[in-house]
């Protein structure tokens, strides 16, 4: 084990609101060993910067962890060669030309139909009504699982997201996130065939055509899922909830002043959708004075990154005019997520200017409360518009 100072924390009050926490970890202890978490947290955003690429050290590969044991060892889990190669082959489906060129058509059409749905309800959840059916629709494409229902796609995400946190071992929560596993296999199995023979550029038919072993597309697939739905659809409501609580900065994307796509970098900043990396210590190695052991669980805390004072002015503001630049939202290293076009897209260029295309008056009937730190967003945004 590390011998990083030890910094207590309320696990209640961490998945409430982990910002307290972090901005004093980052003063006192910016290394520090979090019991409840069993794991050594870095929480300053030029060390976490510098150490995720040091994958001797801080590697991926965690054959003993949550989300290799639940999910199959996945690209995320690997390291070096082993993982460009898959990089490699996936990069048909995610790259910026299929995005694109392919996707964004997509994700258009199946956006217009949500916003055409809940149009004349006047009223709604804006998390279940419109982000989680956004964000799942684009999934489906995606992955190639056409075949499976949107609620099915963000009910298992967010079951294998729950398993892959399970820390405190709940028979419960693992036993749902193997329901969840399982109904994606069917879902897969369903799609060999079609995409066999007539294959697509989705997530399935192109990691076939590579030649990839089917347990190692099942657990991509599900990696997929698993980051792919929560963070666009917790960006979008989330980013939509934020503007409504800030007119004037809504106001300046309303008027072309500043784009939506730095709408969505700063509230990705700002609330860090995908708050939290861990790894595995493969070597001792010693930072800041703090010597780390093989086999020690270490999180990079990008939610704390991002709200580094050093780095941000005001950092807990949401400021739409601010330079992300040094932002870390979507990682930094060889890990940065492979998806992050495809969700600039979704997010950017689709959700949220049609959302506020079509919705001209809107506001918020409720209080937006948020939740988690590995994974964080709004718990429901509760609105009502004009029927158009």
């Amino acid at each position: 084990m590390s011998n990083a100072p030890t910094y207590h924390i309320d696990l209640a009050a961490f998945w409430s609101d982990p910002y307290d926490d972090l901005a004093r970890m980052r003063k006192e202890v910016p290394i520090a060993y979090v019991p409840e978490l069993d794991a050594t947290l870095l929480t300053r955003r030029d060390e976490i910067f510098r150490q995720e690429k040091r994958i001797d050290v801080f590697s991926s590969l965690q054959p003993g962890g949550l989300m290799s044991k639940l999910m199959g060892e996945n690209m995320m889990r690997k390291d070096g060669d082993a993982h460009m190669a898959e990089r490699k082959a996936i990069f048909p489906t995610v790259s910026p030309r299929t995005v694109r060129d392919v996707w964004k058509a997509q994700f258009e059409e199946a956006t217009r139909g949500v916003l055409d749905e809940i149009s004349a309800k006047g009223q709604g959840d804006l998390v279940r009504d419109f982000a989680m059916p956004v964000s799942a629709h684009a999934l489906r494409s995606i992955t190639g699982l056409t075949n499976m229902h949107f609620a099915e796609m963000d009910r298992v995400s967010q079951g294998m997201i729950d398993g892959c946190s399970n820390f405190a071992g709940v028979p419960a929560v693992e036993a749902n996130c193997n329901d969840c596993t399982a109904s994606i296999d069917r879902h897969i199995d369903e799609r060999i065939a079609p995409l066999t023979a007539h294959p697509d550029l989705s997530l399935l038919a192109v990691s076939m055509k590579a030649g990839m072993p089917m347990p190692q597309i099942r657990a991509n697939i599900k990696l997929a899922i698993s980051g792919g739905q929560n963070e666009p659809r917790d960006a979008i409501s989330g980013a939509i909830a934020t503007l409504l609580e800030h007119p004037d900065q809504l106001q300046m994307a309303l008027n072309g002043d500043v784009s939506w796509l730095a709408v969505f970098e700063e509230y990705a900043r700002w609330m860090s959708p995908i708050g939290m990396s861990p790894r595995r210590i493969a070597k001792q190695d010693t930072i800041e004075g703090v010597t780390f052991e093989p086999e020690d669980r270490a999180f990079l805390m990008f939610g704390s990154a991002n709200r580094d004072e050093a780095i941000f002015k005001h950092p807990e503001r949401f400021d739409i005019t601010r330079d992300n630049g040094p932002a870390i939202s979507f990682g930094a290293g060889p890990h940065f997520c492979a998806g992050a076009w495809a969700s600039r897209s979704l997010i950017a260029e689709v959700a949220l200017p049609m959302f506020f295309e079509r919705f001209k008056n809107i506001e918020l009937t409720a209080p937006v409360t948020y939740g988690g730190w590995a994974f964080r967003g709004p718990l429901a945004v509760h609105a009502k518009w004009l029927v158009q």
